[in-house]
């Protein structure tokens, strides 16, 4: 329990990073599911984490979702949502198959991702796909194609053991929550490799991924700690604590306000909060809220770019 009056009576001064928080496509994931909920009744399933977000997830079983990691554990005459990060088309093609009634949430901006991933191989091109082994993103993009079709790409040194011949006909795309540093430089050693690649019509990592990193990169700086609001398996939470610690900061992850220890204030003067894509706003009003229990805080808002990106929900929930 916060004591009732600062245990440090130096002032705290906060820079909270803007952008933050939700971005386009999770606000449509999860309205997805609630509207669902109110459509179907409860229960309705949904296949894996709408969102990396314990806290949105339990927000969401408690009006009714329920969350499983296969369509076999979806029982026979009920609607089933797949997730933000998108699924292999052999997802929906069993669902169909079942005679499920499903409903995609899949961001557009990944579903982009899918798109250009199709009309490389309908090009005859080999895929170099940039991204992290195992994420869900990466699993469902690797779907929308014929296996042998696409080589995952993690490090520079991956790009360095690839065994196509410099004119072989490739191209690359990525996942869109991946560092924006590190990813550049891994394009670089594909083009430096492979000068013919054909690269995507549009930067595939999102725009939402991008801001927030800018403005972790704007603040970062002058602290000496930046929190970060998350989950440990959301990739792009993951990759603002590697820009804080790259530019200069200790980098937390932090999910909830109770997480904060209050020794990791004990030599920090300014400190920097800011939040991935699938962390409500809620959730760092309660970040503020446990600052300003342990110490005199000067907030201030740092905002590098404005949001105003929407995106459609599927016609079965609009009316």
């Amino acid at each position: 329990m916060n004591a009732p009056f600062p245990i440090d009576p130096r002032p705290l001064r906060l820079l909270i990073a803007a952008p933050r928080g939700f971005c386009a496509g999770v606000d449509r994931a999860i309205e997805i599911v609630e509207r669902a909920i109110v459509r179907y009744g409860p229960p309705v399933y949904v296949r894996h984490e709408i969102v990396h977000n314990r806290f949105v997830v339990d927000g969401l079983k408690a009006k009714g979702a329920i969350f499983v990691e296969t369509l076999d554990d979806v029982p026979d005459g009920v609607p089933v949502i797949f997730s933000a990060h998108g699924v292999p088309k052999s997802v929906p093609a069993a669902a169909t198959a079942r005679g499920l009634e499903w409903l995609d949430a899949t961001c557009p901006l990944v579903s982009k991702v899918h798109r250009q991933a199709e009309r490389q191989i309908e090009a005859g091109r080999h895929i170099l796909f940039i991204g992290h082994a195992g994420h869900p993103e990466v699993i469902g993009t690797f779907g929308q194609v014929p296996d042998g079709n696409m080589t995952l790409i993690e490090t520079i040194a991956d790009v360095a053991a690839l065994p196509f011949p410099a004119d072989a006909e490739l191209a690359y795309l990525s996942q869109t929550t991946l560092s924006v540093d590190d990813t550049a430089a891994i394009i670089a050693a594909i083009q430096a490799r492979y000068p013919k690649v054909t690269a995507p019509k549009a930067e595939d990592i999102c725009y939402a991924t991008s801001n927030r990193q800018a403005a972790v990169k704007e603040i970062a700086p002058l602290c000496q700690l930046v929190l970060v609001i998350g989950a440990p398996n959301s990739s792009n939470s993951l990759r603002l604590v590697e820009v804080a610690e790259r530019s200069g900061a200790i980098g937390r992850m932090i999910q909830r306000g109770a997480d904060i220890d209050p020794a990791w204030l004990s030599d920090v003067t300014t400190l920097g909060v800011t939040a991935g894509a699938s962390a409500p706003e809620e959730l760092v009003e309660e970040v503020l809220a446990r600052l300003r229990g342990l110490r005199p805080v000067e907030a201030e808002e740092v905002v590098t770019a404005r949001e105003r990106i929407t995106f459609k929900l599927p016609r079965q929930l609009v009316g």
